[in-house]
């Protein structure tokens, strides 16, 4: 299965995080599934933390080495990523997680996310 990790979700699988649950631990670590993180996660987390918010402990630079040194694929937003926010129904509001359920989609990838308001756009969103 092709994965692509909501922000929070890679953040607390790279830090062992306890709020990590064990299914999303599994899906993360099964041999057979894909893991990807997006560039907006790393845009996302580098504007977060620049801003000083506590969600955010490490820079954006800092990410994005974890998720490679982790293995993860990196998958960059294209125009066709862009374009895919505008059909989404109106869920949820922030625009990095619109745009990853928008990469999801269109990939297609199943997207892992704790968030329940993302949790709502169904399909390929696997709540966790």
């Amino acid at each position: 299965m092709r994965l692509l990790l909501d922000t929070h979700i890679a953040l607390w699988a790279l830090t062992d995080d306890p709020r990590l649950s064990a299914r999303a631990r599994a899906l993360i670590e099964d041999p057979a599934n894909q893991v990807a993180v997006s560039a907006a996660s790393v845009w996302e987390i580098a504007i977060k933390h620049a801003l000083g918010r506590g969600d955010m402990p490490i820079p954006g630079e800092a990410a994005l080495e974890w998720f490679r040194q982790a293995g993860y694929d990196l998958l960059p937003v294209t125009p066709q990523h862009a374009a895919a926010v505008e059909t989404l129904p109106d869920h949820h509001r922030d625009p990095f997680d619109r745009l990853l359920v928008a990469q999801a989609a269109t990939e297609p990838m199943r997207l892992i996310t704790r968030d329940p308001l993302v949790a709502r756009y169904g399909g390929g969103v696997i709540q966790v």
